[in-house]
């Protein structure tokens, strides 16, 4: 079943193999198009109106909001493929997150400039929250190259992620020089050129962690008759 995961059975007589689930890599890749598409249509479209300008923040909150949650699901599915509690409970953990943070976007007060930090804080915490499953995963499989491999991604990933949320809250380099980077250089598309840049790493990572579990996938030992 396509949301299921992979299970290599051993059997008395060999060994039935099965190809792992691909949706959680699926619905990152979405995750990714759909930030980066709704943002481009707040930059295109937020000039035509006050309310269009208003309706497009929301839509690209909610772009980011599904970024965020849609990154978690590659690291916890195939890590904790194997331990449905854990992995149903980071998932569904980050998934109710994700639609609170939409939520909490849809108040006009959030909109405006003094809620500015308050906004970065918001989408920093949601990914800072997936330092929990990391760990987690550091912990049970910190044996495995892989894992230790795949964390190293992550890290370069929330570095990008996070330095571009600095620049977004504290507007650099415009505030030093107001005026020079109006076009070129300014703040928000050094954030997007780190989002961009994270969200690739992260989407290596997703590869690796897809490719361990096609190796090893689950074991399951039949019942003995």
């Amino acid at each position: 079943m396509f949301f299921l995961p992979c299970t290599i059975i051993i059997f008395q007589v060999g060994i039935q193999e099965c190809i792992t689930t691909r949706w959680p890599l699926y619905a990152y890749l979405f995750g990714v198009m759909f930030c980066l598409l709704t943002s481009s249509a707040c930059h295109l479209l937020s000039c035509h109106s006050e309310h269009c300008a208003y309706t497009m923040l929301r839509l690209d909150y909610t772009g980011i909001s599904t970024l965020i949650v849609t990154s978690f699901y590659p690291l916890v599915y195939y890590t904790f493929m194997c331990d449905p509690f854990f992995r149903n409970l980071y998932i569904g953990f980050i998934t109710v997150f994700g639609v609170a943070a939409v939520l909490a976007s849809l108040v006009p007060v959030f909109q405006t400039p003094e809620f500015r930090s308050v906004r970065a804080l918001l989408f920093f915490c949601m990914g800072v929250s997936g330092l929990v499953p990391i760990i987690h995963k550091l912990m049970v499989f910190g044996k495995e190259p892989v894992a230790v491999m795949t964390a190293v991604y992550e890290l370069v990933m929330g570095s990008f992620y996070g330095l571009g949320v600095v620049v977004y809250a504290v507007r650099v380099p415009e505030r030093w020089m107001p005026g020079k980077f109006d076009i070129v250089g300014h703040s928000h598309q050094i954030f997007h050129v780190l989002v961009i840049a994270g969200a690739y790493t992260h989407f290596l990572a997703s590869l690796m962690y897809m490719n361990w579990r096609e190796m090893d996938g689950c074991f399951v030992m039949p019942l003995s008759n």
